[in-house]
């Protein structure tokens, strides 16, 4: 068979040969996994802790248990590919993934549900990062490439966009457990189709080693102090209870950061790359991004089901709005960003997000969609887009290439990190006004709505302060890409491996 455009194959063994677009849909399909379990959750939140008795602190592990595993480990599964044959990582990513939804599914306490959550996080960490290096092995630049890149950022929106609807049908319709179940069969045929098709590739200098010593130590700590923040909704900030786990982060992060400087024959994180200030203030500005927005929408989610009624199915519906903006607004992103530079754009997509922000804080518990919330989800949505390309942009300008897996891959851990540490102040803060408010009144219907409504607004009231740090740092650190010697249309391509076009679940392309 010729080797063409549209009927390139690759020879995986002496008989046997798979034609391309083959092996791009199973890889499409692993992305498509890791990305749809973000968003089919959320939708499910107000069921499951209705079921398992969460406390409206407690409920945010539900999420960060999956986050703050993927963050830690992440960059580990990056470098574990390039060591050990990334077809071997993706399989083995994809069945911890599996088998961690299947036991999520038949959870019957909170921490067999956590557990389950943070095995699938740990499982996306290994998967993600092997999706997208087996396709730019298997691709040649050029016009194959893009192409493949193009159906697998649009597999990644499409995944972001369906999990939210998905998720509602699921948990209305049959039982918020299906949203994890729903990932067997599909992760069984995947793998099935994989072990198939997919040929083994490692990195040429592949002698390093896995420095998992420092990916336990900064998982150990970015649990330890979400765990000391969160437990500040009930103890006091000088009680044991909170010193205790912040003081063993504390000691986790120092010895993290000893392992990486001292110890580590490969570092995780070589600290080195932070001497570069668009580096450092562009995962800055990503961990205050996601910690503003995406704890917000947490909360929107909340709003929804438990005040305003709606269904799942119609709270699914209701963030629809989100994603279209944000898609919109990363293709005006896209386009300006070469002649702009980041700087405008991340200044406007901040103070964007913020008004929305701001006007969505404004809720009451008769507030209505058409009114009070399409407005705010359309600017939150259009200034994330705005925000997400830029500083990919900005932060992988200037990287030597054997270094983009890093850049990039630092990006993705420092939405997780935003996730977790921003999710867990904002939620410490609404159980905090509402517990002010619900103290000595009859908790009757309506009292406790208006005091869930006024926690919920003054979490996203912090969120705008938080979008408002984000722009001061795009501010000071991001300068225009033209300072930079990698041409424009480089920078781009480094945005899109990094972040995605869509600004959706896409993560490094290689490992450090």
């Amino acid at each position: 068979m010729p080797a063409t455009e549209t009927t390139a194959v690759l020879a995986l063994a002496p008989k046997r040969e798979v034609p391309t677009w083959v092996l791009l849909l199973v890889v499409c399909l692993g992305q498509f996994m890791v990305v749809l379990d973000i968003s089919i959750v959320n939708v499910a939140l107000p069921s499951i802790q209705s079921t398992l008795g969460f406390t409206a602190s407690g409920l945010q592990w539900v999420v960060n248990a999956y986050t703050l595993a993927f963050a830690g480990f992440l960059l580990l599964g990056g470098r574990a590919g390039d060591i050990f044959g990334r077809r071997r990582m993706f399989l083995l990513g994809l069945g911890m993934f599996t088998a961690a939804s299947f036991l999520g599914g038949f959870a019957q306490t909170q921490a067999m549900l956590i557990g389950a959550r943070a095995l699938q996080g740990l499982g996306g960490a290994v998967l993600a990062p092997a999706t997208l290096t087996i396709l730019t092995t298997t691709f040649p630049e050029g016009p194959a490439r893009a192409r493949a890149l193009g159906v697998w950022t649009a597999v990644a929106a499409a995944g972001a966009s369906v999990g939210a609807l998905v998720g509602g049908l699921l948990t209305e319709l049959v039982s918020w457990r299906w949203i994890l179940f729903v990932n067997v069969p599909i992760g069984i045929a995947t793998i099935v189709a994989a072990m198939w098709v997919l040929p083994e590739s490692r990195a040429e200098n592949r002698h390093g080693h896995l420095d998992i010593a420092g990916a336990l130590t900064v998982t150990g700590g970015l649990v330890a102090i979400v765990f000391a923040i969160v437990q500040t909704e009930t103890y006091a900030w000088s009680s044991p209870q909170v010193l205790v786990p912040l003081a063993i982060g504390v000691v986790f992060v120092a010895a993290f950061l000893l392992v990486e400087t001292k110890l580590a024959r490969s570092p995780l994180i070589p600290l080195r790359i932070f001497r570069s200030r668009a580096i450092a203030g562009g995962n800055a500005f990503m961990v205050l991004l996601y910690a503003a927005l995406f704890g917000s929408f947490y909360f929107e989610t909340l709003y929804l089901q438990r005040i305003l009624g709606y269904s799942p199915v119609v709270a699914g519906c209701a963030f629809l709005p989100i994603t279209f903006a944000l898609a919109a607004g990363s293709q005006i992103a896209s386009r300006l960003v070469t002649r702009l530079g980041a700087r405008p754009l991340l200044i406007a997509g901040t103070a964007t997000a913020a008004v929305g922000l701001a006007w969505l804080s404004r809720i009451t518990p008769d507030s209505t969609f058409v009114a009070d919330l399409l407005g705010p989800f359309l600017l939150s949505g259009i200034g994330m887009g705005l925000s997400i390309t830029p500083v990919a942009v900005a932060a992988t300008a200037g990287v030597p290439r054997e270094e983009a897996g890093l850049a990039s891959g630092l990006l993705n851990t420092s939405r997780q990190i935003g996730i977790s540490i921003g999710l867990a102040v904002l939620a410490t803060v609404a159980a905090d006004r509402t517990a002010v408010l619900l103290a000595g009144v009859d908790a009757t219907p309506t009292n406790v709505a208006t005091a869930l409504t006024a926690g919920y607004s003054r979490a996203i009231q912090l969120g705008v302060g938080i979008m408002a740090a984000a722009a001061v740092v795009a501010w000071r650190t991001m300068g225009p890409v033209g300072q930079h010697a990698a041409e424009p249309e480089d920078l781009v391509e480094d945005a899109d491996l990094a972040l995605g076009v869509e600004g959706v679940e896409i993560e490094e392309a290689e490992s450090a």
